[in-house]
């Protein structure tokens, strides 16, 4: 075979690796998945993973795992204004989830990704109290979103996968010490665009 042929074979492979690579599939099946596909929880790598929907029926109401993977819910909930300042969390751009173990942690976005603190569990439940939707919040599957930076006010219940997505937006974006001028309307186009589901 000539050099050329050889050079165009690897380079026909590569483009075809390239094409597989960038085409979702199922981390369980490796079926294709649609640009919507549900996600799973792996409690043990604490990881979102991406299902078809075949898999993710498995899953419903615990069906499957053994607990260790949980799929993740499509509720959107847009609450009232929530005081998170209780909990101890010195950023405006901020999501909370409550592990089944009784713990909860923050997270926030930034340009090296999500930093993380535990938050005190006793403030966690004195916020429960005074915002009930809290409690009906699946752990681990589901967090608090908040986004209280250039004088927004929006406060949500959403799947973590959301979160997830915000956080990927602002490393994305973000650009110099401050953000740049692209990180801050993206994060407002990002909560504009989440509707309400149940």
């Amino acid at each position: 075979m000539s050099v050329d042929g050889a050079l165009a074979r690897v380079i026909r492979s590569a483009a075809g690796r390239a094409e597989r690579t960038e085409a979702e599939t199922c981390e369980l099946c490796a079926a294709d998945v649609a640009a919507e596909h549900p996600h799973l929880y792996d409690t043990g790598a604490a990881e979102v993973r991406c299902v078809c929907r075949p898999c993710s029926v498995l899953f419903a109401d615990d069906g499957a795992g053994e607990g260790r993977y949980r799929l993740v819910p499509r509720r959107r909930l847009r609450l009232p204004p929530v005081d998170t300042g209780v909990l101890g969390v010195p950023v405006g751009l901020v999501f909370f989830v409550p592990r089944a173990d009784g713990t909860v942690t923050a997270q926030g976005p930034s340009p090296a990704g999500a930093m993380r603190w535990e938050v005190d569990p006793a403030a966690w439940q004195r916020l429960v109290a005074a915002v009930p939707q809290l409690a009906t919040m699946t752990p681990d599957v589901e967090a608090l979103l908040v986004n209280t930076v250039r004088g927004l006010d929006a406060h949500w219940i959403v799947p973590v996968d959301d979160c997830y997505r915000m956080v990927a937006l602002v490393r994305r974006e973000w650009r110099g010490l401050s953000g740049g001028g692209e990180v801050w309307p993206a994060v407002e186009q990002f909560f504009r665009e989440l509707t309400e589901r149940s």
